[in-house]
């Protein structure tokens, strides 16, 4: 293993030639003695470097044969070595590498290289004690010799290994810990697993046991601490602290002394603090304190973060020159705390003069005047305890001698001209540059500004400004640049024009030999030219002179005789004019040495040494010098020397080995100095200091030969060696190698004895002078005891004979022993083990038999060889093999048709596991008949047995096979396969259509073998086969009822094909789908109108219908045609006959229509189905035309002289009448308003005959005439009428007056009488029937009975005349017979035959429904008069499949809101509450349904009761149950024992069995009396309707828009027993206090034609809620005229305060107004409604003078006239209660067929009701305005959606002369019409003529006197009354 520090490897250049590392963070190699390393240099470099390997000290590396070796490539091999040849010289020792080229050379960090033995060693667990709840803490105990290079892999618990996580953690450094200790833990083993990092080889520990105790109370033991410890920056570190003790105790850490602040890193867990990421700040002393109450302990240790050594070095790559100053920084960071050591070409650095090293940590190289050999790769190291970084750097140090790379050239400038002089060169280092003027230096002034400045590239750029130059700024300007290298110079000219001049020149002295320059200082400009002369002679006048142009002189090796002298410079200034300077010359000659040679010679003789100088300048000087050091003469040195004026001699009388070296003379005067030097060599012919003696070398270690020897020059040692131990044969040099070395006193080092070294030894010496010397030696090598044969591993079958060899090699005695494990074997003692011991040659065998081997032999057995030179051990691994043991079989994982399965082979007999065979079967079977899966890879530990059946239980067993044979079987399992979907899908699917929105789908569930489980239910998808369909399936769930199934999919699209596939599912899932099947829902009617309709009135009796098809979405089928269904609209508000067309076409012509009639036309389209939805109703008249004549015309005389004409209108008026032409014979026409129906003509003859007749006129002309009648005046008139008789149709409970105006002279009496069966009867006046004084006859509130012919009879003394009149009275119709045709889940389809229509068509239904959520029950009444029950059966309030708590504890339960089911309506309020059981006091929660609640702070092991009720729109439901806390520990307390007694059984079954017989009996007495009553009235009703036409189905009302208004919340709770209560008076306060919610929600629906004028669209209001619109409804319900005649008494009573008396019903409405504008709400009462006493004598009591069967038809009468009434078509309604039962609802909702049964119950008189309205007329002013509607509207209260019902109290009161009215406030549309509803306070009093209303007849309703004060606060006149119907 190679241990890397954290270091980045470094990469240097310089130019083309670079070193680097290739890794330098290789510091540490540890490996295996029987695997060996090879190890590559981490240096290298480009070109190839030369890689060498030293030893840490400096030594090189040689090669030791089989041991160790350096490849060519520079890689480090280590072989595999037994460990008798183990040395710790080479197998545990530091090295380096080294890179080596023409840059430098580099050298790696020391590398530890370490070989690991395989040494035996075993691994153990301690045995641990913890208290229950606390934490346990167990270690792997590894020896301290291999623990650095063994780590804990796992832990096992019972042979399993332990995953962390939940209760089980396993530390970095290899613990476990266990926390919440429980009983069952004690019952496991726990082991370690270790795995060695370098063999590889694992080891398992013993097991150990966990003791268990109950806590106990004490304070905290430190389980597990940690100590001071370092670890780098970026590492993580685990701290731990673990502490046991009771109670558990807390644990709290700290950081110098304070409380760990929050960082994210750092992260608290059971095992202690785990701190990531680690920065130095982390850097401190740490502690834990745990404590609890009983004491605290505390553990604290100090934490170094240290950051990893990063070095870097500067400058890199420097290139510079000799003589240079350099300077290295080496920046270290990381961890303060290093030592820095500094190399030079991998040779650590010693100061010197040149080089010094600086700074506090020596940081700092400086090296002063580099030289040529500074140059090289400079290295910086710094080291801290083991780890160590470093960066390098490579200088290169050349001749850096700056040049000239740039300069400037010669010019010629005027005076005050500016110029610039730059000058640029260079050199290493960077020159600096100087300027001179004529030799002159140039200071920076104001005349000259110089500047300089080095670029990156070393270049040095020097510049010299003159802004204004005088002629003193001429001349010859020169830059020298220096470095510490040399100069280099250059100059040139410039000339400033002006009068030229000569500056003075100095004498020069030049030396002879040399070059010399003499300048000519000229300034001005210009002149002609320069000369030189000397001794009057022009220059140059010889080759070694040079003028240059510039007049610059060159004197080239100057002589002293011909050079030296004076000068003159002469410039030519003009012509003939010339200026002269002179400068002398002096020349001085250096000295010159003769050459001289020392001849060698030896110790003892003399020697002479002269030198002579043979020229130069006086005085000369001279000295001797030796090696550079001057000499002093003297009896020390043995020198003497003898100088005269230019000789010097040395002279040594006795020479001696010491005056070897050079000599030198030097001479100097004041020229120069000149030397000569020369070597003395002085000869000593070699000599031994030591001499080689016999030797003895230990094999394997390091031996030396001594030879030392001496002469000069120095002896050449060379060493021979010679084979063999008898006399030497031949001698040959010995190879010199890394491993045999000559030192440098030529002593024979051989680092590494082998045995083949032994043999003669030959030191020989020469240096050349005298002969050769020679000694020869013996080297004896002595062999330690080794172990040279054994094997490494061994096998053994268990229970055979095993022997164990040993052979060993060396000197002589050899003993040896043998060891197992670390015990040493005494054969005498275990008689299994016997040693017997051979030699061969020089070879002992020692062999250890072991009869017989078992498997505890499997250990290391070694042999020990022994004798004086050293000891061998041989290592022996002896495995004894066996067959495994059977695996450990378990199961991971068991799917439906697979299981996992894993094992762990505890043993596997020490041979490798070959495979594995599973065995299974089905439990039932036999071994005989299982399944095998054989050959298991060996190298799985698990495995998957697949194609299982699912829900199936299996065993299953296992071997293992290794090379000996087979295991015994493993334990037996016992599998059950888990369910998997199923594989089949249902079968015989088959689709029925049942509706156009339905498809019942039936099938037979999956084959049983295909089930795979139970079939918990079935997914039943289907989708929309047609155009625009996604082709998804919608997918509905059903639960399994058996093996054949049946579904009705509902809400389908209407007449659409559908594609529908089952699946079933069980637990696992859902199997295949069938295949799909398709069908398509019935057809069904159209659901939309057609579109577009349109109506235009072609001419008076013919118009032309026109539309568009439907959408085609909405067809629900195929288009068969269209119908146009249209009806006329007399004057009189009746409907002609409904008539319809039927066509294929888009349009049609309606013909023969009534001329100027309105028509209301509606179209439909029909498939195969029926007839769809109509349109909404368009209206048209048709045009006028010429009227009809007039009906009927009379004339009477009136006077002698006038007559008196009466005619009726035209049964055709064909238009609006304009007026009336009445035609007289004479004397002509006469004009009558149109509004007149008489008229009277005068200025006639007496007793002459007229013709009369009258004709009609409308805007298209004048109609046709009348009859002609003829009168004649006469003086005495007759009785006549000039009234019509005829047939007089009008709605009951209204006024009717019946005209019969007359004349006759004297005037006639009028008399009025009613026909009856056998006599005309006299009306005469009461309070309903008036004769007026004009004859008219006045019936109020007319009812069915005042149908009837009425005579009117005129008499006067003359005669007497008769009118007929034919008085039909219209009644409400009779109730339908209301039947169920089919139920739904969400849906209910009724049909009715309707019957007696009361004279008048039926335009509309009332369809009231009421609903019982607790069971689903929907009470359905049509008509208001009629009622049946229809029951449908859902679940219970809570799902009694749902768990009503989740979770109990001791302090908190859990409750299931997910129980709670709707029904329909979501949840609104759950109320809880619960007390502990046998206490009074309840505790209340309120809350909102969620999916759970928690019940917090309750008492531990406590019983508790539980009551719940949940709230929705519909009612309560409420749910009781107990239940009990746990006690501290989780353990359950017993339950309650019942009190129940013996005899509780038998009072229960009587208790519930009383009331059901009673009720049983009771309800076939009140069928039987109720159906005799019905008889009796049926009777009495059927008598009075004899001249009433009925109307046929056909005939019936259009079916046009409707108000039909859903009120879900309307409560008209009506209960069915006739219980004899009294009525309890309540306050207006009680009255409005709001009441608990029962289970009782009403929904309102009403259909009235008379509201179409007014009403606008069709508005379904069964969705309306607070903020939303009402949605306009296009489908209209059919519906058939009848009416019923039966009526019962209600009586209004308040709730009573007490809540445990029977549950009564609350009514409550609410209406809206709805006019052109949309709707307006309106506030209103609530009130309770309850069945009065007796409902005969109820009903008489209030009706004195009507007979009881006809009560009901003034109610219903009274309410139609009071909305039908012409005049009060503006008012307002409020329908206050309106509501009846019927007791024949069980024949109906059994959905009898019979027709006589279904007339008999339709023809029965129902039960009582009762119908209140308020009538507010508007005022005369605004009958004109808008018309507003009242029509019914959710009404909705804040405090309770759905409110309770008060007991219901009997009560018949009588409130004849009180006020009272409903105090509802109504807020239209229009503010002017806002009014409140009010009475008058008579109540009954007439509302006048001039109203146009008739009186009610007097009928009175008891009501609680509370509501008296409100009501009349609220009256607002005569324009509001009240009228309540009973």
């Amino acid at each position: 293993v190679w241990i890397l520090t954290p270091s980045l490897p470094v990469v240097e250049d310089v130019g083309s030639t670079r070193l680097y590392f290739v890794n330098a963070s290789l510091q540490r190699v540890t490996y295996s003695s029987s695997v060996g390393v090879s190890l590559p240099c981490p240096a290298g470099g480009t070109p190839s470097a030369i890689l060498r390997w030293y030893l840490a000290t400096g030594d090189d590396i040689y090669d030791v044969p089989h041991i160790r070796h350096v490849h060519a490539n520079g890689t480090l091999q280590l072989y595999p070595f037994s460990p008798s040849a183990y040395n710790s010289y080479i197998h545990d020792n530091d090295y380096f590498c080294t890179a080596e080229n023409q840059a430098g050379k580099i050298r790696s960090p020391n590398i530890r290289i370490k070989a690991v033995f395989r040494e035996p060693y075993t691994v153990r667990v301690a045995d641990q004690r913890s208290m229950r709840g606390n934490v346990a803490v167990f270690k792997c105990l590894i020896p301290a010799a291999v623990q650095e290079y063994v780590s804990v892999v796992s832990w096992e618990r019972d042979t399993v290994s332990i995953v962390p996580g939940n209760r089980f953690s396993l530390t970095s450094f290899g613990a476990l810990y266990i926390s919440d200790v429980q009983k069952e833990d004690a019952l496991s083993t726990y082991r370690c697993i270790t795995k060695h990092k370098y063999s590889g080889e694992t080891r398992q520990s013993n097991g150990a046991r966990l003791s268990v105790m109950d806590p106990n109370e004490s304070s905290p033991t430190i389980l597990d601490s940690f100590q001071a410890g370092e670890v780098y920056a970026g590492q993580s570190i685990e701290l731990p602290c673990i502490a046991g003790g009771y109670p558990s105790p807390t644990v709290r850490w700290l950081k110098d002394g304070r409380p760990l602040p929050s960082d994210a890193r750092w992260t608290r867990r059971l095992t202690g603090l785990i701190i990531s990421d680690l920065r130095q700040e982390d850097s401190g002393s740490y502690a834990c304190e745990v404590t609890n109450s009983f004491g605290s302990k505390e553990v604290s240790g100090q934490l170094h973060v240290i950051d990893p050594l990063r070095v870097t070095l500067s400058p890199k790559n420097l290139k510079t020159s000799i003589s240079s100053t350099l300077f290295f920084t080496c920046t270290v960071e990381g961890s303060p705390e290093y030592t820095i050591t500094w190399y030079r070409n991998t040779e650590p650095i010693i100061p010197d003069q040149h080089i010094s090293i600086q700074g506090q940590h020596n940081d700092t190289l400086q090296i002063t005047a580099a030289q040529k050999f500074h140059s090289g790769a400079y290295q910086c190291f710094a080291s801290r305890k083991g780890h160590t970084a470093q960066d390098f750097s490579i200088i290169l140090l050349e001749d850096g001698t700056p040049r000239i790379v740039s300069s400037f050239s010669e010019r010629v400038v005027n005076p005050s001209e500016p110029f610039s002089l730059m000058c640029a060169a260079k050199g290493a280092p960077p020159p600096s540059i100087t300027w001179t003027l004529d030799d002159e230096l140039v200071v920076r002034d104001s005349t000259y500004k110089t500047s300089q400045y080095t670029l990156s590239d070393g270049l040095t750029v020097s510049h010299v400004n003159v802004s204004s130059p005088l002629i003193r700024d001429g001349g010859v300007y020169r830059c020298v640049a220096r470095n510490s290298a040399g100069s280099a110079e250059y100059q040139a000219r410039i000339n400033v024009r002006g009068p030229p001049r000569i500056r003075p020149m100095r004498d020069i002295t030049a030396v002879a030999g040399r070059n010399t320059y003499i300048t000519c200082r000229v300034i001005g400009y210009p002149y002609y030219s320069i000369k030189w002369l000397k001794d009057g002679m022009q220059l140059p006048d010889n080759h070694r002179q040079v003028l240059f142009d510039n007049g610059t002189l060159r004197l080239t090796d100057v002589q002293k005789g011909a050079d030296e002298g004076t000068y003159l410079c002469s410039v030519l200034i003009q012509p003939q004019v010339s200026i002269n300077q002179t400068v002398h010359v002096t020349v001085k000659v250096p000295p010159l040495i003769q050459p001289f040679d020392i001849p060698s010679t030896s110790v003892g003789k003399l020697m002479y040494i002269a030198c002579v100088v043979s020229s130069g300048d006086m005085p000369i000087r001279i000295t001797w010098h030796k090696d550079g050091q001057l000499i002093v003469p003297g009896s020390a040195s043995g020198v003497a020397i003898e100088t005269k004026e230019f000789m010097s001699s040395l002279q040594i009388s006795k020479v001696t080995l010491k005056h070897n070296g050079n000599y030198t003379c030097i001479a100097s005067n004041a020229a120069a100095t000149v030397s000569w030097e020369r070597q003395l060599i002085v000869t000593v012919p070699p000599r031994f200091v030591v001499q080689p003696n016999n030797q003895d070398c230990i094999y394997g270690k390091a031996g030396v030969l001594n030879c030392s020897v001496e002469g000069y020059p120095p002896p050449k040692v060379m060493w021979k060696h010679a084979k063999g131990v008898g006399n030497p044969q031949q001698y040959h040099p010995v190879p010199l190698t890394g491993r045999i070395q000559i030192m440098s006193n030529g002593s024979l080092l051989i680092r590494h004895v082998l045995e083949d070294d032994r043999g003669y030894y030959l030191c020989q010496a020469s240096n050349g002078v005298g002969s050769d010397i020679s000694k020869s030696m013996i080297l004896t090598v002595k062999i330690p005891a080794m172990i040279t044969s054994h094997p490494n591993t061994t096998m053994a079958r268990k229970g055979q004979t095993k022997e164990l060899n040993c052979t060993a090699r060396g000197e002589q005695p050899i003993i040896i022993r043998w060891e197992r494990g670390d015990t040493v074997i005494d054969a005498e003692r275990n008689p299994r083990y016997s040693i017997t011991i051979n030699k061969k040659g020089d070879e002992v065998i020692s062999t250890l038999k072991l009869n017989p081997a078992e498997r505890g032999d499997s250990v290391f057995f070694s042999c020990h060889a022994i004798n004086s030179y050293g000891e061998g051990r041989g290592l022996i691994q002896l495995t004894v093999q066996e067959p495994p043991d059977p695996p450990e079989l378990e199961v991971r994982e068991v799917k439906d048709r697979s299981m996992n399965l894993r094992w762990i082979q505890r043993f596997d007999g020490n041979s490798i596991i070959t495979s594995y065979d599973i065995e299974y079967k089905n439990k039932s079977d036999t071994w005989d008949h299982m399944y095998t899966t054989r050959n298991i890879s060996p190298t799985n530990n698990q495995a998957n047995i697949v194609e299982l059946h699912p829900a199936c239980v299996y065993s299953i067993r296992m071997y293992s096979y290794n090379k000996i044979g087979r295991s015994l079987p493993s334990k037996e399992l016992t599998i059950s396969t888990e369910e998997a979907p199923p594989d089949g899908p249902p079968m015989d699917v088959v689709l029925q259509p049942m509706t156009s929105q339905s498809i019942r789908v039936t099938w037979r569930s999956p084959k049983k073998e295909l089930q795979n489980g139970v079939i918990r239910g079935y997914q039943i998808g289907y989708r929309e086969n047609g155009p625009g369909s996604n082709g998804q399936y919608s997918i509905v769930e059903m639960k399994a009822t058996g093996d054949s199934e049946v579904y009705t999919l509902d809400n389908l699209k209407k007449f659409a094909q559908y594609g529908v596939v089952v699946q079933a599912f069980n637990r696992a899932g859902t199997g295949p789908s069938s295949t799909e099947i398709n069908a398509t829902t019935l057809e069904d009617v159209p659901s939309e109108p057609p579109q577009n309709v349109r109506a235009i009135s072609v001419t008076s009796d013919e118009a032309v219908i026109t539309w568009a098809e439907p959408p085609r979405l909405t067809l629900h089928g195929v288009l068969k045609g269209y119908r146009v269904v249209f009806w006329s609209l007399f004057p009189d508000g009746e409907w002609g006959e409904m008539q319809n067309i039927t066509t294929i076409r888009e349009q049609v012509e309606l013909r023969g229509l009534e001329k100027f009639t309105n028509y209301s036309i509606q179209v439909l389209a029909y498939t195969q189905a029926g007839d769809g939805v109509r349109s909404n109703v368009l209206y048209i008249q048709t045009r006028e035309d010429l009227p009809g004549p007039p009906a009927g015309i009379k004339a009477v005389p009136s006077s002698p002289s006038s007559v008196v004409v009466s005619w009726l209108p035209p049964h055709k008026p064909n238009g609006v009448i304009r007026k009336y032409t009445i035609y007289c014979s004479s004397p002509g026409e006469y004009e009558a308003n149109p509004e007149m129906l008489f008229y009277r003509i005068t200025h006639l003859t007496r007793g002459k005959q007229y013709h009369i007749w009258a004709a009609a006129v409308t805007t298209a002309g004048r109609g046709n005439i009348s009859a002609k009648v003829t009168v004649e005046p006469a003086g005495k008139v007759p009785a006549k009428i000039l009234s019509f008789g005829g047939t007089v149709t009008t709605p009951w409970m209204k006024e009717v007056r019946l005209p019969c105006s007359s004349v006759g002279e004297p005037a006639p009496t009028i008399k009025w009488t009613k026909d009856s069966e056998d006599s005309a009867i006299p009306v005469t006046a009461d309070s309903q029937r008036q004769i007026l004084s004009n004859g008219t006859l006045v019936l109020r509130s007319v009812k069915a009975e005042d149908s009837g012919y009425y005579t009117c009879t005129a008499t006067n003394t003359l005669g007497f005349d008769t009118i007929i009149v034919n008085l039909m009275v219209q009644v409400p119709p009779d109730q339908p017979r209301l039947t169920v045709s089919t139920t739904s889940t969400s849906s209910i389809t009724l049909a009715w035959i309707p019957g007696d229509n009361g004279g008048s068509s039926i335009r509309g239904m009332f369809l009231t429904r009421l609903c019982n959520f607790l069971s689903i029950h929907y009470r359905l009444a049509i008509s208001g008069f009629n009622t049946a029950y229809i029951k449908l059966t859902v679940a219970d309030f809570f799902n009694k499949d749902q768990p009503l708590l989740t979770h109990i504890n001791s302090t908190h339960a859990g409750l299931n809101l997910q129980g709670w089911t709707s029904g329909g309506c979501p949840i609104t309020d759950l109320m809880l509450d619960f007390r502990p059981k046998g206490t009074w006091a309840w505790q209340s929660l309120k809350a909102n349904s969620t999916t759970q609640l928690f019940l917090s702070e309750l008492r531990e092991a406590t019983w508790y009761e539980l009551k719940m009720k949940a709230c929705n729109s519909a009612g309560c439901g409420n749910q009781s149950s107990q239940f009990a806390t746990t006690d501290y520990d989780g353990s359950t307390i017993p339950p309650i024992k019942s009190a129940r007694g013996e005899g509780d059984d038998v009072k229960k079954l009587f208790s519930i069995g009383s009331p059901v017989i009673l009720v049983t009996v009771g309800v076939a007495l009140l069928f039987i009396i109720r159906k005799k009553r019905k008889e009796k009235r049926l009777k009495r009703l059927r008598g009075g309707k004899n001249n009433r036409s009925i109307d046929t189905p056909v005939k019936g009302p259009p079916q046009g828009p409707r108000l039909h208004i859903d009120i879900p919340r309307v409560q008209l709770l009506i209960e069915d027993k006739e219980e004899d209560k009294a009525a309890v008076p309540v306050t207006d306060t009680e009255f409005s206090q709001s009441v608990n919610p029962q289970n009782f929600c009403t929904g309102v629906s009403l259909h009235h034609q008379a509201l179409i004028q007014n009403s606008g669209p069709l508005i379904d209001m069964s969705d309306i809620r607070p903020g939303t619109n009402p949605v306009s409804r296009k489908s209209i319900k059919s519906a058939h005229s009848s009416r019923n005649r039966y009526s019962s008494q209600w009586t209004l009573s308040r709730p009573c305060q007490s809540q445990s008396t029977a549950s009564a019903r609350t009514l409550t409405s609410d209406w809206r107004t709805m006019g052109s504008h949309g709707i307006t709400a309106t506030e209103s009462d609530s009130y309770s409604a309850s069945l009065s006493q007796d409902t005969d004598k109820g009903r008489n009591s209030m009706v004195s003078t009507e007979s009881a069967s006809s009560t009901y038809e003034e109610l219903a009468r009274a309410y139609e006239h009071a909305k039908l009434e012409e005049h009060l078509q503006h008012a307002k309604f409020t329908i206050t209660e309106c509501f009846i039962s019927d007791s024949s609802s069980d024949q109906m909702t059994t959905g009898t067929n019979d027709p006589a049964d279904s007339m008999t119950s339709l023809s029965t008189p129902s039960e009582p009701g009762i119908c209140r309205f308020t009538a507010s007329p508007p005022k005369p002013q605004d009958y004109d305005r808008g018309k507003n509607v009242a029509v019914p509207i959710p009404h909705r209260e804040l405090h309770d959606p759905c409110p309770a019902v008060p007991p219901r109290e009997a009560s018949i009161r009588s409130l004849t002369q009180r006020a009272y009215h409903t105090q509802g406030r109504h807020k239209t549309l229009d503010p002017a019409k806002q009014q409140a509803l009010t009475l008058g306070h008579s109540g009954l009093g007439s509302l006048g003529s001039s109203s146009g209303t008739a009186t009610l007849p007097q009928r009175t309703l008891t009501i609680s006197s509370s509501a008296l004060g409100r009501l009349q606060k609220q009256s607002v006149g005569a324009y509001s009354k009240s009228y309540t119907l009973v």
